[in-house]
């Protein structure tokens, strides 16, 4: 199995827009080429044509396929083995079955089903897993209902179950865990927010749906100055430290100190600085929003 290195920011791009390949590659960290939902039926052949003829970096390259069971499925998997990509995000990720049509390949599992969030945990066992994906709205819909957030933007209780218990799926067998799209594309506060809190609770990468949402997204995980100074202090204090100690006031053990140094490994995180409004400071983070450390 291949470990998973593709984030934090990961563009979905159709397959059937080549002229955005490139463009979308340059913006994010990542880029899903998707064969399934953002392609209309009639233009698939087309797309994996394209998918074929317009190769990308196949480290920062994730396919989206149509789940299986599907008519476009074996026509998928036999395009992307044409391809360098062997990392592919299955959609609808059900069963162990579904995983067994894939096995060659390294893959994300996108989980959007309520089948799908019931059988997380042994999709993310599979060796050739090497990431979780939840959906909203395809397991809102699933369930026979028509929104997945309230009124005031946030997820009702069944889809912060479902994210929920694909993170914690993912995070038993030492997979990523991707947070699902922010489908309010000019409402970069609500994006930032919901980031913020997706790396804090441990999602290790966010898919979006809009060039313009990588910086956001950038923004929330990287840590900020206040921070990694914060995070630096409280290392160098430990090494005097014997066993459990105090620091500015609070209580510090091993879990606090991998908290520490989980912020300064995200240091390395880039900034494409296109997206003036998301600047974020300790100042500016949506109220609400969980601090490390402080």
């Amino acid at each position: 199995m291949k470990n998973f290195t593709m984030g934090p920011a990961i563009l979905f791009c159709p397959a059937d827009r080549s002229d955005r390949y490139a463009k979308a590659l340059e913006r994010a960290d990542a880029v899903i080429l998707d064969l399934e939902d953002a392609v209309a039926a009639e233009n698939r052949a087309g797309a994996r044509r394209m998918l074929i003829d317009n190769p990308l970096d196949p480290e920062r390259t994730i396919v989206r396929i149509n789940p299986v069971g599907t008519l476009d499925f074996a026509a998928d998997v036999a395009a992307v083995q044409r391809t360098a990509y062997r990392t592919i995000m299955l959609a609808k990720t059900e069963t162990l079955g579904d995983l067994a049509t894939v096995a060659d390949f390294n893959v994300v599992a996108l989980c959007e089903t309520a089948l799908g969030i019931i059988n997380a945990p042994q999709i993310a066992a599979a060796r050739h897993v090497v990431g979780l994906m939840w959906g909203a709205e395809d397991l809102v819909a699933s369930l026979g209902g028509s929104s997945s957030r309230q009124e005031s933007g946030t997820y009702r209780d069944v889809a912060r179950h479902a994210r929920s218990q694909v993170l914690l799926a993912a995070g038993a067998f030492g997979k990523v865990a991707i947070d699902s799209v922010y489908i309010n594309i000019p409402d970069h506060q609500g994006l930032l927010a919901e980031s913020i809190d997706a790396q804090a609770s441990g999602f290790g990468a966010k898919a979006s749906i809009h060039p313009g949402q990588m910086a956001v997204i950038r923004k929330a995980f990287m840590p900020t100055p206040e921070q990694v100074d914060r995070a630096a202090r409280l290392l160098a204090a430990a090494e005097d430290a014997n066993g459990v100690f105090t620091f500015e006031g609070q209580m510090v053990d091993e879990p606090i100190l991998r908290h520490a140094r989980a912020i300064l490994d995200r240091r390395a995180i880039p900034d494409d600085g296109q997206d003036q409004d998301s600047d974020r400071t300790s100042e500016d983070r949506p109220k609400g929003s969980p601090v490390h450390l402080n």
